[in-house]
């Protein structure tokens, strides 16, 4: 792909997914893949499915580079134990420079008329197949697809991929990346057998944050802000989202007397030039406080913290299922206010403080009853 292109599946302050070389925290996936191929029953069609960030694109990657360097004997003549390849195999450094003639990658296409990515991966990308197939028949190898993600096909992608399913090509893996693979269609996840990757933990996370180059001291903070996915850890870094949470967890603390002049002063930072990275990053907050609020009162006490104190924030804002529920539906209020509010550019300033204020009406309704 040119450097000009963006990639829709690149997080920004880390390698691209080809180009990591370990992949944390998903062996049961890569397990059960070596298991299939050892057994000789390697499926076509494979759903890695799981939240977003948490390695999909890396383990299908992995897949790729362990099928297009098989020469059919196995490492040592006997059954593969890893996915692992040489780091210094040819085939490996194709597929990092996204010239591999037997890999196709289906993700979104670039608008020619504006230089961005489409919304949703069109239907030209998979017809494309075709001549892929055609050319890279001509070796005998075998040939891996990725489409990430599946979830952003159009219907017409999407019948087109099914018919690579139902029919596939001699010798062809398909791997499709799903992070909510109930909107796929129901005959695309019949004919895939199901690779499903977790959130990582404490240790995996800074294992793979440390991979990537990311430096941080508070990998248990990240792992719970991020729920596990080392791609919104990495944008929590990035745009310092910690310091951020941090100041949101200070500000609620002093519920349900908030101060006045520190909402405004942290409303106010979300507005203009300077807050266009941030506003939304305080909207994701906002909306990750309030589930983990509602998750207190359910489960009790929080065993990890996104900041120092929030724990004991939780289990006094939330004690009991009943403020749980309140919580929970401020949530939903608040989910569908901020869609409105960014539908009419409504100013982030008011709309953080709204926002704000609303918590803190509910705060005091679960605090005096």
């Amino acid at each position: 792909m040119s450097a000009d292109i963006p990639e829709p599946d690149r997080i920004e302050g880390a390698p691209h997914p080809r180009e990591t070389l370990r992949l944390f925290g998903q062996q049961k996936a890569e397990e059960t893949f070596l298991e299939a191929f050892n057994s000789g029953r390697l499926h076509s069609g494979w759903m890695i499915t799981g939240p977003q960030g948490i390695g999909k694109a890396t383990l299908a990657y992995r897949i790729a580079a362990f099928l297009l360097t098989d020469d059919g004997g196995g490492m040592f003549g006997g059954p593969a134990t890893s996915l692992t390849v040489d780091p210094n195999h040819p085939e490996l450094a194709l597929i990092q420079a996204s010239s591999h003639p037997r890999l196709a990658v289906i993700r979104r296409p670039l608008n020619q008329d504006t230089g961005k990515l489409r919304a949703e991966i069109t239907a030209e990308p998979v017809r494309d197949l075709k001549r892929f197939f055609q050319m890279s028949s001509t070796d005998g190898g075998r040939r891996v697809v990725i489409v990430d993600s599946a979830d952003e096909m159009n219907v017409t992608a999407a019948n087109s991929i099914l018919k690579e399913l139902e029919e596939p090509p001699a010798r062809t893996t398909l791997l499709l990346l799903s992070h909510q693979p109930s909107r796929l269609l129901p005959t695309i996840r019949s004919r895939c057998r199901e690779l499903r990757c977790s959130p990582l933990g404490t240790a995996d996370m800074a294992s793979a944050l440390e991979q990537a180059g990311v430096r941080t001291d508070a990998p248990d903070a990240l792992a719970a802000l991020s729920a596990g996915s080392v791609g919104e850890a990495i944008r929590l870094v990035n745009l310092d989202g910690l310091p951020l949470y941090a100041e949101l967890v200070k500000l609620f603390s002093e519920m349900p007397n908030m101060s006045r002049p520190a909402a405004i002063r942290l409303a106010e930072s979300c507005a203009g030039k300077a807050g266009e990275q941030r506003y939304p990053l305080m909207l994701d907050l906002i909306d990750l406080f309030l589930a983990r609020t509602a998750r207190a009162g359910l489960t009790g006490k929080p065993t990890s913290q996104g900041a120092s104190g929030e724990a004991l924030l939780l289990a006094r804002l939330s004690p009991d299922a009943r403020a749980a529920r309140k919580w929970a539906e401020l949530q939903q209020e608040l989910s569908l206010r901020v869609r409105r509010g960014r539908a009419v550019n409504l100013d982030p300033t008011a709309l953080i403080l709204d926002m704000l204020f609303r918590i803190e009406e509910t705060a005091r309704a679960v605090t005096n009853a």
